[in-house]
């Protein structure tokens, strides 16, 4: 393709289309752009301003109703514990005696225990003269 035809076309395109976009449409507003913009933005401030208040308010009704909640919570809890405080208190008092041994070392006197009755068994039931004998042959 040519350039003659080329730059023509686009400088008749560039001409035409700004003169287009400009037309205004008979009984408009006469009003600049930039006056109706400025108060779009002044009623676009105001609104975000009462937007954020509205958002602090909701915030602190949030945060009261969440101290509210965890204090029942927190006293609650401080019942149930004093509760419990007492039931321990009771259930030691009425304990007899506080255990001398362990699990563990009640269950090594115990072993102990049977180990010393086998040996004194093993001792009775086959005498001890036989042993005896029975090295010397």
């Amino acid at each position: 393709m040519r350039k003659g035809p080329l730059c023509l076309m686009l400088v008749t395109l560039s001409i035409v289309a700004p003169v287009h976009g400009e037309e205004a449409a008979p009984g408009s507003n006469s009003t600049p752009l930039s006056l109706s913009a400025g108060s779009q933005i002044a009623e676009l401030q105001q609104r975000l301003k009462v937007s954020e208040q509205q958002r602090e308010e909701l915030n602190k009704q949030l945060q009261s109703a969440d101290a509210e909640r965890e204090s029942a919570q927190l006293s609650r809890l401080r019942q149930e514990n004093q509760r419990l405080k007492l039931q321990l208190k009771e259930a030691l008092a009425s304990s007899p005696l506080p255990r001398l041994l362990t699990d563990q070392q009640q269950w090594f006197v115990t072993g102990g225990g049977v180990a010393l009755l086998a040996l004194l068994c093993g001792i009775f039931a086959s005498g001890a003269s036989r042993k005896r004998r029975q090295w010397l042959n």
